[in-house]
């Protein structure tokens, strides 16, 4: 009985994969689709005529050897070309005499002018091939960072919207390019691929590739040890919305490949497409990159991603809930949001160790464990301690709701704790009394000072509430 040719094409492509770098290997071998396997010879259909040219040209030898590893030494290798004005479905079979490779070739491929134009000027640009307008590009999005479960906050509502705008109409709009910048983990990936993917669904038309800066630069020098930097140049010129992340990475180094980048940025930005990049500083702030390089980042929109605020945490992690079909209290979710302030990746780090403290222990999620769980996150230092935590930790003290602090209310226990708020917010962080007064009430910097100064008096005077100061305190460095 024959093997199924589906897998053992896929074994085949396992093995050529580890001898190929990515770009050849998604540019050649991944658009072969296997039709057959009859008496030990193995039918690839490609493309064109000139696709089976350049196989036959430059891996033939890998794909004999691999072919026979698979099918054993006796196993012979068929090609069946789908011409470009023929039928997808009835490819043409007229079969005729093996060539000097080895080989078999079903339907005889047309003249070629492309490649009778090309001799001797060089190599020919082996992404643009004659009788298909365009290479199928793997767009290397990762299909969970989608546009729906990125939360939106006052931190990212520019950033998002633009992107909005440019999957929409990729190319047309102001923000091209699109620059979003921010912090580690404030969630610039997931945004960009998020862009991809509804450009991807609004536009089906559209080639779109998503590019690390590290893989950028691999496949560029890559591409310089192979002879094939023009090759490298033609093939990202024609892709419609290109996305590179975290470009900061070339900063100081990479001089040749920021160029190359340089002339494709370009070629792209005269035709109308799309660039989206992502780094983690704003342009005018990209020491060591290319003073031109620079300038091109500042001719759409720089949007940045901000630290989200305590309400946009407390959404991440209910999505997260969402998302993966977990319930958890309230106050374990408050818990969470406002002791994990510094990303929103560190804040999903904590609540998945949170869960798998909880499964493999085969214990309940409860305030106590989520408290054991978050002393390995936050440091005990002031400087991690923030305003919003401090509104968490007094309120939670007195037994109040967090939002009663914003509130006007003259009630005796409601100020009292905002004045603990202010007095502790001074104490053990380095927010401007300003700040400090925004966030308690929108209250101007002389009553915060009014405030720490009421509860010094009252802790030197009033045991009961000396006792309250001690107590709370406390509860920052346990």
């Amino acid at each position: 009985m024959e093997k199924d040719y589906q897998k053992v094409w896929d074994k085949c492509l396992a093995i050529i994969k580890d001898n190929l770098n990515e770009a050849l290997y998604k540019t050649w071998f991944l658009p072969i689709e296997p039709v057959g396997l009859v008496n030990g010879e193995l039918i690839l259909q490609v493309p064109t005529g000139f696709y089976y040219e350049y196989l036959e040209s430059h891996y033939i030898d890998l794909l004999k050897r691999t072919i026979r590893e698979i099918l054993g030494p006796q196993a012979r290798l068929s090609y069946r070309i789908l011409n470009d004005t023929s039928d997808p479905q009835k490819p043409i079979t007229t079969q005729i005499p093996s060539t000097g490779s080895g080989t078999s070739i079903h339907n005889k491929p047309r003249e070629m002018p492309f490649v009778k134009q090309n001799e001797g000027r060089g190599p020919i640009n082996p992404f643009i091939l004659p009788g298909i307008k365009k290479v199928v590009v793997n767009s290397q999005l990762r299909e969970s960072y989608t546009l729906e479960n990125f939360v939106e906050g006052e931190c990212n509502r520019l950033a998002r919207a633009a992107g909005l705008a440019v999957a929409e109409h990729p190319g047309t709009t102001a923000y091209n390019p699109l620059l979003l910048y921010g912090g580690v983990g404030l969630g610039k990936t997931h945004l960009a691929n998020a862009i991809g993917l509804k450009t991807k669904e609004y536009h089906p038309d559209k080639t779109v590739l998503y590019v690390s800066s590290e893989q950028f630069m691999q496949q560029y020098a890559e591409a310089g040890k192979n002879n094939s930097t023009n090759d490298f140049l033609h093939f990202y010129e024609m892709i419609d919305v290109l996305i590179v992340d975290d470009i900061q990475f070339w900063s100081n180094r990479g001089a040749k490949t920021q160029e190359a980048f340089f002339h494709i940025f370009n070629h792209l930005h005269q035709r109308n497409k799309q660039i989206i990049i992502t780094s983690d500083k704003a342009p005018s702030e990209l020491n060591g990159l290319e003073p031109r390089l620079i300038s091109r980042l500042k001719w759409g929109l720089p949007a940045d991603l901000q630290v989200p605020d305590v309400e946009t945490r407390i959404a991440i992690l209910h999505e997260k809930m969402r998302k993966d079909g977990i319930e958890m209290p309230d106050d374990v979710i408050e818990l969470i949001a406002y002791s994990i302030n510094t990303n929103v990746r560190e804040l999903e780090g904590a609540f998945i160790s949170l869960i798998a403290q909880s499964s493999l222990n085969h214990k309940q999620i409860t305030l106590d464990l989520a408290k054991k769980m978050i002393e390995k996150f936050v440091k005990n230092s002031s400087r991690d301690i923030t305003i919003d935590y401090i509104q968490k930790v007094v309120c939670d003290y007195f037994n109040l709701p967090v939002d009663s602090i914003q509130s006007r209310t003259r009630k005796r226990e409601i100020v009292q704790a905002r004045q603990l708020t202010m007095y502790f917010a001074k104490k053990l962080t380095k927010s401007s009394l300003a700040a400090i007064g925004m966030q308690c009430g929108n209250k101007d910097h002389a009553t915060v000072l009014h405030a720490c100064k009421t509860v010094s008096n009252l802790a030197e005077t009033d045991k009961t509430f000396r006792y309250y100061v001690e107590d709370i305190e406390k509860k920052f460095s346990e």
